[in-house]
């Protein structure tokens, strides 16, 4: 289960995107936040991902 939260960030010349997916731990079935700072491209795959 991924839930999809994006913040546009802005430096200089590049654009960033901040992507927060929550994740569920397989061994106390507990979730928790992956944070990753990328461009607004490969959101999308992230999320995707397991």
């Amino acid at each position: 289960m991924a839930k999809k939260t994006v913040a546009s960030l802005q430096t200089s010349s590049k654009r960033l995107t901040k992507a927060i997916k929550m994740v569920k731990s397989p061994k106390s079935g507990a979730y928790t936040f992956v944070e990753s700072v990328m461009a607004p491209e490969r959101v999308n795959d992230w999320i995707a991902k397991k």
